[in-house]
């Protein structure tokens, strides 16, 4: 009942991914997927887990350094405060990191400081689904709904989405949840493959993971797009040849266009039957995918994992200028937002389908979905949690797929725990993937 917290200890982890053109699209070419990574340590005898909560921020490399110092602002929050006190009241401390009077001025709730916050909070609750021996989905799921709407900050939302109206989605949510748990638990939550459409990759290799893909039963797959239009021509037939009409394909432009070069460049794509068109072009240019989302329909527009805010959220749903919600996991100010979130995305009736490219998003995303479909939207439609295969052999509870769907976790926690042995192999600059004299 004293345990306290007493540190906070950041590790700037990156993995060379670039070497391999693994994550490369028409915005990032070279990226070295990373984490910014924390963990949060109590003075607790305990035995077990419930000792440490891990949480990160994932970039692509340069740059990771000034989010891990980031997160290092936030320790005076945290070390030194009673543990039950902190966990008893996650709306609370969501509060206070989001709305310091100063740290909130390097925002106000957006970039590095926000996602710096994201990985404290979603550490945070790591550690509260630790101590109460539930994957973090099952916590979530079973919570009232006045305790999730007290986890969430309405200021700017009501004139979408009120507390009451949350209330009433959340209440709706908990009639047939046992039965939409056990349906979880047998069949699993449907995920897509990016893996097969990374830029950087030859023909062949594209030919080669898109049979894959299908093999392994998955119904969607995503090609990245954006570079060069008559490449993508060729990319998207080649996907289409191998994967046939009824496997969905969605192309990503990772915010490369200008509203009318995405019109015409969709337009271009069109006879591949393009699933949905994610990020055609600035994350914060709300009425710009409202205008490319009405110019280019019946396609759909899908974006999210660069989406600053809820507010950003807000705006892009009501104006229509999305048809997919791409929540990203540690961009936003962690699990509190997120659920601000799937609340608005189930007002407005539009399918969450979270982004999961990186290191450990794909650990962290499926309990976000899973909670949506066991509490919140009740629906597995035209929903899927993005699924890349490489990384997950860094974590201690990786994703397991079956069929082309995502199995339920069920270790305690938030699975965002890293391996120790990987934190120190890929620590940079010192560490001895990046400095080869360190080998041990």
């Amino acid at each position: 009942m004293t345990s306290r917290f007493v540190s906070l200890d950041t590790y700037d982890v990156r993995f060379p991914t670039s070497q391999h053109l693994d994550g490369s699209d028409a915005m990032n070419p070279d990226p070295d997927y990373s984490a910014a990574y924390v963990v949060l340590r109590t003075d607790s005898t305990e035995v077990g887990e419930g000792t440490e909560g891990h949480g990160f921020a994932f970039t692509i490399g340069r740059g990771n350094e000034v989010q891990t110092a980031a997160i290092h602002a936030l320790r005076p929050y945290l070390v030194g405060r009673l543990v039950k006190e902190v966990l008893d009241d996650l709306g609370g401390l969501w509060r206070e990191l989001v709305h310091d009077s100063q740290l909130r001025w390097l925002g106000p709730e957006k970039g590095v400081m926000h996602m710096a916050i994201s990985a404290v909070v979603n550490a945070l609750w790591d550690l509260k689904a630790k101590r109460a021996g539930l994957p973090l989905w099952q916590l979530l799921g079973s919570m009232t709904p006045e305790e999730l709407v007290d986890l969430v900050d309405f200021r700017y939302l009501t004139d979408a989405l009120t507390r009451e109206e949350a209330l009433e989605i959340l209440r709706a949510g908990a009639q047939g949840r046992a039965e939409r748990i056990a349906t979880l638990l047998e069949q699993g939550y449907p995920g897509y493959a990016t893996s097969p459409g990374w830029l950087g990759y030859a023909d062949e290799k594209l030919r080669r993971l898109c049979r894959e893909a299908v093999d392994e039963g998955f119904t969607q797959i995503k090609l990245k797009v954006g570079a060069d239009l008559e490449d993508d021509l060729r990319r998207m037939r080649i996907a289409r040849e191998v994967c046939g009409p009824d496997v969905r394909i969605a192309v990503d432009a990772n915010q490369r266009w200008d509203v009318g070069t995405a019109v015409e460049w969709v337009r271009a794509l069109a006879p591949y039957q393009p699933w949905w068109v994610e990020e055609p072009t600035s994350p914060d240019d709300v009425v710009g995918h409202a205008e490319i989302a009405r110019r280019i329909a019946p396609i759909p527009v899908a974006t999210g994992e660069h989406v600053q805010n809820r507010v950003v959220f807000k705006q892009l749903l009501q104006l229509d200028a999305v048809s997919f919600v791409q929540l990203d996991a540690a961009r936003v100010a962690g699990v509190n937002e997120n659920i601000a979130i799937l609340l608005l995305a189930a007002k407005f009736g539009v399918p969450v389908c979270p982004h999961a490219g990186g290191v450990g998003l794909c650990e962290l995303v499926q309990h976000l979905s899973m909670f949506d479909y066991v509490a919140v939207s009740r629906s597995m439609d035209d929903r899927v949690i993005e699924y890349v295969d490489h990384l997950h052999e860094h974590f201690t509870d990786p994703v397991q797929l079956r069929g082309g769907r995502y199995l339920a976790p069920l270790a305690p926690g938030f699975s965002s725990t890293m391996r120790a042995e990987s934190r120190a192999r890929y620590a940079y600059p010192d560490g001895p993937i990046w400095n080869p004299t360190n080998t041990p």
